[in-house]
């Protein structure tokens, strides 16, 4: 918004003004920046609301998925992000994410790449080391998918008979589990190889079809059927 200076949104043109952009041309014409603003509704005597969203994620390489990993405590070491504020677009964060949930029904997870497109949304942002599992139908369609463990969680806490539960409650045929690196790393641990192991056994022991572990990180995931380690 240059050249705007730090008048207050409702001094701007009608035009640039982004509630009223936004019924002239549409969402489409607005700028991230611009789309958070209206949620907030406001800034402060010193910044409008635009120019904070935008400083936000200019803090953030003006990246989305980086903006969406912001906790409450985060958000509101802004000045002008007070409780409503934050709560608010954590709020708006987590519509998006059940969103995408919602059309995850008909999905096929038959390949690595599936699994990580369906889990990626709610798992790549989490700050601690949390698993899932994801359980599929006979013909390997999305029947529902669970947090088991959270909070840097160790093998142990892991527990196949809780996979295993989930799974026969959801009458699944199939299931893959899923955990990601807050780290960013992609290579797998002698526990994650141990829970794959322990997890596979038990699927067997059942006639439960395991299809994958998958681990996952903001740029991309590791997929133990790929390397041939299930």
């Amino acid at each position: 918004m240059a050249g705007i200076g730090k008048k207050s949104i409702h001094q701007w043109t009608e035009d640039a003004r982004p509630r009223e952009k936004m019924m002239k041309y549409g969402a489409d014409s607005l700028t991230n920046a611009e789309l958070l603003a209206i949620l907030i509704g406001s800034g402060t005597r010193e910044e409008d609301a635009v120019s904070l969203m935008q400083r936000i994620l200019d803090d953030h390489c003006n990246n989305l998925d980086d903006f969406c990993r912001l906790d409450y405590d985060d958000l509101i070491q802004y000045k002008g992000i007070g409780m409503a504020k934050a709560v608010t677009l954590l709020a708006a964060n987590q519509l998006a994410k059940r969103r995408t949930m919602a059309t995850n029904s008909h999905t096929i997870c038959d390949n690595p790449q599936a699994i990580y497109d369906l889990l990626a949304d709610k798992m790549r942002d989490l700050t601690t080391e949390s698993c899932y599992v994801l359980v599929l139908d006979q013909r390997l369609r999305y029947k529902g998918d669970k947090m088991i463990a959270s909070g840097g969680y160790t093998f142990s806490a892991v527990d196949p008979r809780v996979i295993l539960k989930y799974a026969l409650t959801k009458n699944a045929v199939a299931l893959a589990i899923a955990h990601n690196h807050p780290s960013g790393s992609l290579i797998p641990s002698t526990e994650d190889d141990r829970l794959t192991q322990k997890v596979a056994a038990a699927c067997n022991a059942v006639g439960i079809r395991f299809i994958d572990h998958l681990i996952i990180t903001a740029h991309g995931f590791y997929s133990y059927q790929d390397h041939g380690k299930i």
